[in-house]
């Protein structure tokens, strides 16, 4: 039985870390599924790959680090902390020059050793807040 944890690992490292975007073939089906896209992420393979490409032209010192996992059947949860300088365009914010760390957990799916199905649900509002495109709460 593969350890669909182990490739979650490569992907981040590969895809994530190394930004060889292409390589997402490798580990996701070109029919996958996001369950919580981000706003204006087209569908599939592609969608995720044009969201991963704005990331890392938005924050091109971008770094994920896993912080946990766990592995149930088919199915992979990882917590993670990605960080970054915001130096290009992201969710229509224009370039700040902050330094952010955003915190998030992503549940996979797997069919065949592959992600058919991910959900990832990241904390947006600390971004925005870190970016200072919002006040955090109490200031």
């Amino acid at each position: 039985m593969p350890d669909n944890a182990a490739v979650i690992r490569q992907f981040i490292e590969q895809v994530l870390n190394k930004g060889e975007i292409d390589q997402a073939e490798r580990y996701m089906w070109e029919d996958v599924i996001e369950q919580v896209p981000l706003p204006g992420q087209g569908p599939g393979l592609k969608g995720l790959q044009d969201v991963l490409r704005g990331m890392k032209a938005a924050f091109p010192d971008i770094h994920w680090n896993i912080e946990e996992q766990m592995s149930d059947g088919d199915r992979v949860m990882t917590r993670f902390v990605w960080s970054g300088t915001q130096r290009g365009p992201f969710l229509g914010v224009p370039p700040t020059g902050r330094h952010v760390s955003v915190w998030g957990v992503v549940i996979d799916q797997f069919v065949d050793s592959r992600v058919k199905q991910t959900r990832i649900i990241m904390d947006t509002l600390g971004m925005m807040a870190q970016m200072g495109v919002i006040s955090p709460p109490g200031n």
